[in-house]
């Protein structure tokens, strides 16, 4: 199916950029990411009945469950700051996933909050002075990699959840 961007990767990568500085939490990146290249061949050529297998449907249902508990605060206090926007997005997510199959029901949240950002836009609730105040051409600062063993414990977890995460909104 797909693996979008996850809140899990977070809290590794504050921490590695704490104790190694930015190329030490991408090097952790990448081997997150060179970890779910090997998943998603093995996936291929195998399927997912080994996944099944060590993750149950009650494993996986109860972490995408968890996740969504620990997101709520933020939903909350997206609420309370523009409850008009929210409602907006939160109404047109839920039409989304009811009305729409194929690829737009699969981007009903991406798809909502553009909506909702426009929404937004029009009736002035975006701050827009930072782009206007923007270079107009520009580069960003590249860092490369660095592998540090010492990271790995804190990004191979994110591997598993983020298959967990995929597994259990599928």
């Amino acid at each position: 199916s797909y693996l979008g961007s996850s809140f899990a990767i977070i809290a590794p990568t504050i921490a590695a950029s704490t104790s190694h500085g930015p190329s030490g939490a991408l090097g952790g990146i990448v081997i997150v990411g060179a970890l779910l290249i090997l998943i998603g061949a093995v996936v291929h050529f195998a399927g997912i009945g080994w996944i099944e297998s060590l993750m149950p449907p009650v494993v996986t249902g109860s972490i995408v469950a968890l996740v969504g508990f620990n997101l709520a605060p933020a939903a909350k206090a997206n609420f309370e700051e523009d409850a008009v926007t929210a409602a907006v997005v939160l109404v047109l997510l839920l039409l989304s996933l009811v009305v729409f199959r194929g690829l737009l029901g699969r981007l009903a949240i991406f798809t909502s909050v553009v909506i909702g950002y426009f929404e937004a836009l029009a009736r002035g609730k975006v701050d827009t002075s930072a782009i206007g105040a923007a270079d107009w051409v520009g580069l960003p600062e590249f860092t490369t990699p660095t592998f540090l063993l010492s990271v790995l414990p804190m990004f191979i977890p994110v591997v598993m959840v983020l298959v967990v995460e995929n597994i259990g909104h599928v």
